[in-house]
């Protein structure tokens, strides 16, 4: 009974079926396929304005090829300490802009505040023996599960367009948080400030394409030539455009981060006291002791340790595709420890 991510979830039907839709369509390679074509109006539907979208096969070239159309190599991009930028990209980041620095804010459950990036930012005195800050990037849902509301991403927005800054969004559970906030799309992105999307799909249900949008469409212009360079436009891009498009116009996009939803707040409900953040999206931190987690294992289950080593501290990750009995099993064996 596994717990460890929702990375290693299956492929939702929709999307298996509109890969093999897609092996038919060959009147084009290299987006310029009839498939590809069909992207900028799709995304464009869903969050209600037209957008500029690019495939890709990792959130991590996402964010990295984002983070490059916004800052120079002598830039800086703010983000949280705990980022997925920061902690699990292998300093795409910093390659893919060619140098800009990342600066680090902080903030509980991995949520940003005007403050928190004033904070961060105040050593920076804009000279040239400084590199010179240029975008923000906040991540929803964050590192800890919790929920940017729409009204937190405009502050931010609004704060960093007041320092001449851009805005990025990891939106890697970006679905999750809509499921949660049950608002329009565009409410907490362009709406709210952001300038440029990383789409998740692969989480919640896609096989092998995440969506990179461009809300501002001027930033867009360089991308096709950083992403031919970074080996991220495959010559049969229909394939990953298909599962894009399957996942919005079937609804799965909802359906799947409700049922991962829901299975989370299961699991919030048995834990009670333990938990150490509140349930906002498909993630479950929960301090269930050395002993306590030993207790797990031995029943069968499978999940990350977090926090320092001996903490006792522990992540549940539920997917889309995740057995409500094996669910109902780890909730009854967290409500067992007491």
């Amino acid at each position: 009974m596994k717990f460890f991510s929702d990375n290693a979830a299956r492929a939702c039907p929709e999307v298996l079926d509109a890969v093999v839709a897609a092996n038919d369509v060959t009147d084009g390679s290299y987006d310029g396929d009839s498939i590809s074509a069909r992207l900028d109006g799709v995304f464009g539907e869903f969050f209600g304005t037209e957008c500029t979208v690019f495939p890709v096969s990792t959130g991590t070239a996402a964010n990295a090829l984002a983070l490059a159309s916004m800052v120079p190599p002598w830039g800086a991009v703010i983000c949280h300490e705990e980022a997925h930028i920061q902690v699990d990209e292998a300093g795409a980041p910093e390659f893919f802009t060619a140098g800009a620095k990342l600066i680090l804010a902080r903030g509980e459950g991995a949520v940003l505040s005007p403050d928190s990036v004033a904070q961060a930012v105040a050593a920076l005195r804009g000279d040239v023996h400084q590199v010179q800050a240029g975008a923000l990037s906040i991540t929803q849902a964050t590192e800890y599960g919790r929920v940017y509301a729409p009204a937190q991403v405009a502050a931010l927005s609004e704060d960093a367009r007041a320092r001449g800054w851009r805005v990025h969004m990891d939106g890697a559970r970006l679905a999750n948080a809509l499921v949660h906030m049950d608002c329009h799309p565009g409410d907490v992105t362009w709406r709210a400030g952001v300038d440029v999307l990383s789409f998740g799909c692969i989480k919640n249900g896609g096989m092998s394409a995440e969506a990179l949008v461009f809300f501002d469409k001027d930033l867009a212009r360089s991308i096709p030539h950083r992403r031919k360079r970074a080996g991220q436009t495959p010559s049969k891009g229909r394939f990953a455009a298909a599962q894009l498009i399957a996942m919005i116009e079937s609804g799965a996009w909802q359906r799947n981060a409700r049922a991962a939803n829901d299975s989370a707040q299961a699991l919030a409900r048995a834990a009670g006291d333990r938990l150490m953040h509140p349930v906002e999206a498909n993630e479950v931190f929960v301090r269930v002791g050395v002993e306590g987690a030993a207790r797990l294992r031995e029943q069968g289950f499978d999940f990350y340790d977090w926090g320092d080593a001996g903490s006792g501290e522990a992540r549940l990750v539920m997917a889309w595709d995740s057995d409500p009995a094996h669910v109902k099993a780890l909730a009854a064996a967290l409500e067992a420890l007491g």
